[in-house]
């Protein structure tokens, strides 16, 4: 494609030509039989990217409004819940859940390093009266490249025996080995435009059946975001609201893409990349924000410590810029 943008960003990631070019196909309605045939499509082929039997419901909202939904419906006000926060959107849902009146506790790390599992071991061991009703883990921090330990985590909150897991899988949902079925995770919330390879602007949320028992009793309140609108109507292959139609399409062309290189595939190739990327950084003298065995697959994080990142950013803008108009010269 000519002046093809190369994003080296944590997100928007790159989108495929093929992905781009069925986004940009004249809209469907949103309430026809074509359409609710590309949503029951979709639905399946996202099961399949969750590994799970269960919902997988799809919202027009961003990474933010799907973790959101992931919280909110599932519990009531002044319920307690562990929040693990080590980066920037660690922070956010702590700050999501005091927004809607719950107890927060928190499981801390510095910037750039990984949560602490025995931490979570130990408080909710210490929670002897069940008060704790859900963890809150995000499994890639965005902000920082780390991959938290989310299956030891998930594994105390399992002995724990009440409390619903919800994983911000925003970085990490196409990247990393996610089962949600195998680990018995309860609530997973992702986001369109990183391991979907598709533009922002449409959310997921995976829920099984602990976190739908849970939804029968949660007072916190919620209109377009109640995820008990989205289930009722996907089993119908529609959606409560005017879904964004065009993305809906273009995610169908990249989930059909990732189905046909296959999730052990895509796995390996995310770490390759991640090796290669972090051998490359350390190569040339610069030094990665997060150790060797945190870092996440789907993300890079660099500390320059001698030049402005902006610089850096500026300079290889700049470089691409002249490539493309030295192509176009006869």
């Amino acid at each position: 494609m000519d002046a093809k943008l190369m994003l080296m960003i944590p997100g928007p990631t790159p989108v495929p030509e093929q992905v781009l070019l069925d986004m940009a196909k004249h809209p469907v309605g949103h309430r026809s039989k074509e359409f609710m045939e590309v949503i029951g499509s979709v639905t399946q082929k996202l099961k399949w990217l969750h590994q799970t039997q269960h919902d997988v419901l799809i919202l027009t909202a961003s990474g933010t409004g799907a973790v959101e939904a992931g919280i909110i419906n599932f519990f009531s006000p002044g319920d307690r819940v562990l929040v693990g926060s080590n980066g920037k959107f660690g922070e956010r849902w702590v700050e999501v859940c005091n927004a809607y009146g719950l107890q927060v506790d928190e499981v801390k790390a510095d910037w750039g390093k990984p949560l602490d599992p025995e931490e979570f071991r130990q408080k909710l061991e210490a929670d002897t009266t069940k008060s704790y009703k859900g963890v809150i883990v995000t499994f890639s921090e965005t902000s920082t490249g780390v991959l938290n330990d989310l299956k030891t985590i998930n594994s105390h909150v399992q002995a724990h025996g009440s409390a619903l897991t919800i994983v911000d899988a925003v970085t990490s949902l196409g990247a990393v080995h996610l089962p949600m079925d195998e680990w018995g995770i309860d609530v997973i919330a992702s986001g369109s435009q990183k391991g979907y390879m598709i533009p922002p602007g449409l959310g997921f949320v995976a829920v099984g059946p602990r976190a739908w028992e849970a939804y029968k009793t949660a007072k916190l309140p919620k209109y377009y975001l109640d995820l008990g609108k989205y289930r009722k109507e996907s089993a119908k292959n529609s959606t409560p609201f005017t879904s964004s139609v065009n993305m809906i399409v273009a995610l169908h062309t990249a989930l059909t893409m990732m189905e046909a290189e296959g999730l052990e595939n895509i796995f390996q190739r995310h770490q390759r990349q991640m090796q290669a990327t972090r051998a490359a950084v350390k190569a040339l003298g610069l030094p990665l924000y997060t150790a060797d065995d945190c870092g996440s697959p789907a993300i890079t994080a660099v500390v320059p410590v001698s030049v402005d990142a902006q610089q850096v950013r500026s300079i290889m803008k700049n470089a691409l810029i002249l490539s493309l108009l030295m192509v176009r010269i006869p």
